[in-house]
């Protein structure tokens, strides 16, 4: 069905038909010899083997024709392979009327395998030449069967197999090319209707994506320009508290502290959502990465002592292990330090007092694969495949944390994905939960 698609190319469609042709000379070669060996069938089985090795030359010079007119990854004009591909159709139905004249003629109950053709057409080409192929069709097969009931062509019958005289019956020929012609016009019909059907459908959808993506763009740039702007701000508030908080204005109460110290700690938390969304939303826009050598061995052991106080406050064994042969690593080391951390920090935030808590790093062929497993209260099962969502939070993340944004695991996978790896998470059968994310050691076209 991919073969409708108007994003699939006619040299693609041009392959996929060579491609079912080594089908179906494999099927006249077995059919033949089932037919005679084993079917006691009476066929002129030298004749259709070599319009088997013929199909099989001429296929090969398809193939190599249509390598030869996309070679070095050109697309030919339409022109030139609609040509080819209407050509391999009607040389199509020319040799199947051949293998019908010689296995039995309007005796063959394989003549209706010209409906088969007349599908593919109706997939591959316009409608007026799908109706113009179903017409060589009955042109072919009509002649064929004409030419043998009045004598102008030799019959062979297909002794053993069916009566050797229907050939001659111009009732059963005549009604028999009736059922034929209005099979394949009906073939023709439906198939190129429900083609057209499908190509002005997925030009709809197309039309919409782009709308939806020139909408997701100004909204981005929206969110881009607000959260600066208010990022800005809050600075500059933060800025004020520090001053105050640190009694520089003059000394504070107890009960003055106690309300600096909310109003801080509301504005750091707030700066940190407005960061992080401002981070993700660029990203999201630009899309673009500055990929440099870096040490990712520094990076983990930074991330690690960042979060050792956080850990150590909660009793929580926080233990690593890293392959000794991992050090240097393409990527943006900022972006990947702080895709760590938040996968690390999320850890520590989510696990009892007493847990533990592990970082593992080791390379899986041309990735470096970093795990972090903890003892925590794991995800439920309806969340796993939301968690990394933009502001979505588990129901017992919630609860456990009220204090959160729902932009952590978002960001590590913008991340992630545009280095060219993977994330995905995964509960332990002894609770808790791993995250588990790949990067690739090398740039894109980097050696391994």
């Amino acid at each position: 069905m991919e073969n409708l698609l108007k994003s699939t190319s006619l040299a693609q469609r041009a392959q996929w038909l060579i491609r079912l042709r080594w089908v179906a000379i494999a099927a006249l070669g077995c059919a033949t010899f089932g037919a005679s060996e084993f079917m006691g069938v009476s066929l002129r089985s030298g004749v259709l083997y070599v319009v088997a090795s013929v199909l099989l030359v001429y296929n090969l010079a398809l193939r190599q024709l249509l390598a030869y007119r996309t070679r070095e990854g050109r697309e030919p004009s339409e022109t030139r392979i609609g040509g080819i591909v209407t050509f391999q159709i009607s040389a199509d139905l020319f040799i199947l009327a051949t293998i019908l004249h010689f296995s039995g003629g309007i005796e063959n109950p394989f003549l209706f395998f010209f409906a088969f053709h007349m599908i593919i057409a109706s997939i591959l080409r316009s409608k007026r030449q799908s109706y113009l192929q179903a017409t060589l069709a009955v042109v072919l097969f009509g002649g064929l069967v004409v030419l043998e009931a009045i004598g102008g062509l030799k019959h062979y019958s297909l002794e053993g197999f069916a009566g050797h005289e229907l050939y001659r019956d111009w009732t059963f020929v005549f009604g028999t090319l009736f059922v034929f012609t209005v099979t394949l016009y009906l073939i023709v019909y439906m198939t190129t209707s429900i083609s057209e059907q499908l190509r002005h459908h997925q030009e709809s959808l197309e039309q919409a994506n782009v709308q939806l993506q020139e909408k997701d763009q100004l909204k981005n740039e929206y969110v881009l320009r607000v959260t600066h702007d208010i990022k800005g701000h809050l600075s500059a508030v933060l800025s004020c508290l520090d001053i105050v908080a640190g009694e520089v204005l003059g000394s504070l109460n107890e009960k003055q502290k106690d309300f600096i110290g909310r109003a801080h700690r509301r504005t750091t938390k707030c700066l940190e959502f407005i960061t992080a969304l401002l981070t993700l939303t660029r990203m999201k826009l630009t899309g673009r990465l500055d990929l440099e050598a870096f040490s990712l061995k520094k990076c983990v052991l930074n991330v690690l002592a960042l979060v050792q106080n956080r850990a150590h406050g909660k009793s929580i064994l926080l233990s690593h292990q890293m392959d000794p042969e991992i050090d240097v690593v393409w990527g943006e080391a900022v972006l990947i330090e702080e895709t760590i951390m938040n996968v690390l920090l999320n850890a520590v935030k989510y696990t009892p007092d007493g847990g533990r808590v592990g970082l593992d790093v080791r390379r899986e062929g041309a990735f470096v694969q970093i795990r972090i497993t903890d003892t925590g209260i794991g995800i439920p099962d309806d969340a796993l495949a939301r968690i990394f969502e933009e502001f979505y939070r588990a129901e017992n993340a919630r609860a456990t944390e009220r204090e959160g944004t729902g932009l952590g695991l978002a960001f590590a996978r913008q991340v992630v994905e545009r280095h060219g790896g993977r994330i995905w998470a995964q509960n332990n059968p002894g609770g808790g939960s791993t995250f588990t994310f790949t990067l690739p050691i090398h740039p894109p076209g980097g050696g391994g």
